[in-house]
């Protein structure tokens, strides 16, 4: 009769101390205990799932009962070890207290207890999640476990120590196992695959690993469960076997994030949620990738090893080309938020487009997360590397309702009219003595310079700094709703928006260059000053406090960065 399969992670489960994979210091001390008979009544092994608990609780229990031990291992050949590893021998029992956590179940263990084993020489009790026992159950066990007979050893085993009373863990020896590398799960994987006959590429090996989130246990139960595809398992047909091929529609919605593009999140949410996606599902699997591109991001050489896995390197890649770390941040920040609250929200489907809104706007997320995530933005926008941005729908209403400055215009007639003297001539053209009298016809050429209005010298000479002055300057100084100018006593005022605008047009090289061109243009001195607010000819009061943080918002409103 031809034998049932067994699961990888059962067939494989390691037999000696020597066969742990990543808990050597844990194992070492354990054989050094038994090869000197200095063992404890009790143990207490902590740790995540999938690390060697109670693998090694069973080791530990075969190895104090085995007839011939080699150097604390136990040998699995004699009559002690074969019992207890198939069950027959009953003085060893593994109870899940689970299952058994109330008082009723510990108080027969305890009665049971008190007798001497009947086959091996200790009876050992292995209780795995023992955090589950109640309060009373824990009160039960307390007596037996601080004052054992000689012949009993107990081994506890929880992955919630905190839930484990104080009373308990100072009675006991206590192991705190580690989550494995993935590198050695990987390097477990490539040789359980080996013996199976799989074909495993190391890519396949190092994704399982990181999948499997330190537990060799889920490694291997993922390994068992692509172990049917045809061919080489690498990569690509890993995430294939498991399921995870939607991981790469997350990226994709990532990248629509990454461009700020509301109407294509709200599409991608749409189609996910319709193919029978949870909300929370989905906002879990951005905020796995958000943290995945923080660690990449922040630290790029050990970040990789950290890593949840189940997107692969060249989309990981792509994105961290188009986010900065502030922004990340503050993605997981908005991320880890919706999701703490989805349980208690009305409408979860409501709560997870809202959150994809504040990503795709950090200007719709008033916290202080949101404000540096927009000021990261504004610090991109002086570094350099971004375009003047389009102008939306809001700012061209709100610029058709202002008073455009005039413009010059080609083709208009010349003006004949005589220039009126200048009532307080510069000082540097001091009146001379009148010339002696010549013919008319010999007279020196003078130059005939137009009137110039408030508002006319700033737009006309405005286009000529382009390529005088750095990118990302020129974008203020060439956008009339961010700088606009006026000529009055010979001098320039620069009205400025805001205070960020007058921050970068205000460096003394930059006004150096605008007062070279208005000497060009107008001839004599003349003196550039920058102010923050709006010409006096368009008739606006001086501008309080809340007119600053409006116009801050208007800032934001006119910022695209080129990622």
């Amino acid at each position: 009769m031809k034998s049932l399969y067994q699961a990888l992670y059962r067939k494989w489960r390691p037999r000696t101390f020597g066969e742990v994979t990543g808990q050597a210091h844990i194992t070492e001390t354990l054989k050094r205990q038994v090869a000197g008979e200095r063992l404890s009544h009790a143990y207490l092994f902590t740790g995540t799932r999938g690390t060697g608990k109670t693998t090694c609780a069973k080791i530990l229990a075969r190895a104090v009962n085995c007839e011939h031990p080699v150097e604390g291992d136990p040998c699995n050949q004699c009559p002690s070890c074969l019992g207890i590893e198939n069950g027959s021998i009953l003085d060893v029992l593994e109870l899940d207290a689970a299952s058994n956590n109330g008082v009723d179940q510990v108080r027969a263990l305890r009665d049971e207890a008190v007798f001497t084993p009947a086959a091996v020489r200790k009876r050992v009790y292995i209780i795995d999640e023992v955090h589950m026992l109640s309060t009373a159950a824990f009160n039960a066990l307390l007596k037996i476990l601080e004052e054992p007979p000689a012949h009993l050893m107990f081994i506890l085993a929880t992955t919630e120590l905190n839930k484990v009373p104080a009373t308990i863990r100072s009675r006991c020896q206590q192991f705190a196992f580690r989550r494995i590398p993935p590198e050695d799960i990987a390097r477990r994987l490539r040789y359980v695959a080996e013996q199976e006959k799989i074909d495993l590429a190391p890519e396949g090996a190092a994704l399982l690993a990181r999948l499997a989130d330190g537990g060799l246990r889920d490694a291997l139960s993922l390994l068992d469960q692509c172990s049917g595809v045809q061919g080489t398992l690498g990569e690509q047909q890993v995430l294939d076997a498991l399921g995870l091929v939607g991981n790469l529609e997350t990226a994709r919605l990532m990248e629509v994030i990454a461009q700020r593009d509301m109407d294509g999140a709200m599409d991608h949410m749409a189609r996910l949620y319709g193919g029978g996606k949870e909300v929370s599902s989905i906002l879990g699997e951005l905020a796995a990738l958000t943290r995945d591109l923080l660690l990449r991001k922040t630290a790029p050489r050990s970040g990789k090893a950290l890593m949840t896995g189940g997107f692969d390197e060249s989309t990981m890649r792509k994105l961290l080309e188009q986010f900065s770390a502030p922004r990340l941040a503050w993605m997981l920040t908005v991320l880890q938020s919706a999701v703490a609250d989805l349980p208690r929200s009305a409408n979860r489907r409501t709560d997870a487009e809202l959150c994809l809104i504040r990503l795709c706007d950090e200007r719709l997320d008033d916290s202080l997360q949101g404000m540096n995530a927009r000021l990261d933005r504004v610090e991109q926008q002086l570094q350099g590397g971004w375009t003047p941005p389009a102008p939306s729908a809001e700012g061209t209403a709100r610029r058709q309702t202002a008073p455009a400055p005039p413009a010059e215009t080609p083709s208009a007639p010349p003006r004949t009219e005589t220039p009126p003297a200048q009532e307080h001539p510069p000082a540097d053209e001091a009146p001379q003595a009148a010339p002696p009298t010549r013919p008319a016809m010999e007279a020196p050429p003078q130059e005939v310079r137009e009137p110039v209005s408030p508002g006319d010298l700033w737009p006309a000479m405005a286009p000529g700094l382009k390529g005088r002055v750095p990118r990302q300057v020129w974008s203020f100084l060439g956008n009339p709703s961010m700088v606009r100018g006026t000529w009055e006593g010979g001098a320039l005022t620069l009205w400025a928006e805001d205070d960020v605008v007058k921050g970068v047009i205000a460096r003394p090289a930059i006004l150096e260059t605008v007062a070279e061109a208005v000497r060009a243009r107008m001839g004599g001195a003349a003196r550039v000053l920058v102010k923050v607010g709006r010409p006096p000819e368009q008739g606006s009061a001086p501008t309080d406090k809340l007119d600053e943080l409006l116009a801050m918002g208007r800032r934001f409103d006119n910022i695209i960065i080129k990622e």
